[in-house]
C-alpha cells in the first residue's frame, strides 16, 4: 500500500509544482498585459483571466490539496521521525505559504488589481525552484548528506537564480533600445 500512496504523492507533486510555475508566469503576463492600451488590454486581459482562473482551480488547488492528502497519509505510515523529515515538513510548510501568497496575488489580479511588476513577479516566480530542489535533495540524499554543504549549495544556487534574473532583465533592456 505504501509505494501506491508514495506514487500517489509524487504524481500530485509534479502536477502542484506545475501549477505554481505556470501560474507566476500567467500573473507575469497579466501584470504586463494590463499596461497594454485598448483594445489589446481589455482582449489580453480576458483570455489570460480565463486561462489563469482554470489552471488555478482546476490543477493546481487539486494538486496542492491532493499532495497534502497522500504526504500526510505517507507521514502516518512512517515508524520513526529522522531529522531530514522534519526538515523537509518545515520547507513543505512554507511551500504551502508561499501557494497561499500566490493565491493573494490571484485574487487580486481577477479584481484588477496588479501591485507587482512583471520583474518582482518573475523573482517570486523562481521562490517555488527553491522549494523544489531544497525537498528533493532532501528527499533523495537523506541523512547522508551534510547539512553545512546542502544550506551552501542552497545559498549558491539562490545567488544563480537571482543572478539570472537581473542579467535576463538587462537583455529585455537592451534588446528593447
Amino acid at each position: 500500500m505504501y509505494l501506491y500512496v508514495k506514487a500517489l504523492h509524487i504524481i500530485f507533486v509534479v502536477t502542484w509544482f506545475s501549477g505554481l510555475f505556470y501560474i507566476v508566469r500567467l500573473f507575469i503576463y497579466n501584470a504586463e498585459a494590463n499596461e497594454k492600451q485598448e483594445p489589446a488590454r481589455s482582449i489580453l486581459l480576458e483570455q489570460l483571466s480565463l486561462m489563469t482562473r482554470r489552471l488555478w482551480y482546476g490543477i493546481t488547488w487539486p494538486s496542492a490539496i491532493l499532495t497534502l492528502i497522500f504526504g500526510t497519509w505517507m507521514f502516518t505510515m512512517y515508524i520513526d521521525f529522522p531529522v531530514w523529515l522534519m526538515i523537509k515538513l518545515t520547507f513543505v510548510i512554507f511551500l504551502y505559504a508561499y501557494h497561499l501568497s500566490l493565491h493573494l496575488i490571484f485574487r487580486q489580479q481577477m479584481a484588477g488589481v496588479f501591485k507587482y511588476s512583471s520583474q518582482q513577479l518573475r523573482v517570486w516566480n523562481e521562490v517555488a525552484t527553491i522549494f523544489l530542489v531544497a525537498i528533493v535533495m532532501l528527499v533523495v540524499v537523506k541523512e547522508s548528506m551534510s547539512f553545512i554543504w546542502a544550506l551552501a549549495g542552497l545559498l549558491l544556487f539562490i545567488i544563480a537564480l537571482m543572478s539570472a534574473i537581473r542579467i535576463y532583465k538587462y537583455l529585455r533592456s537592451e534588446k528593447a533600445k
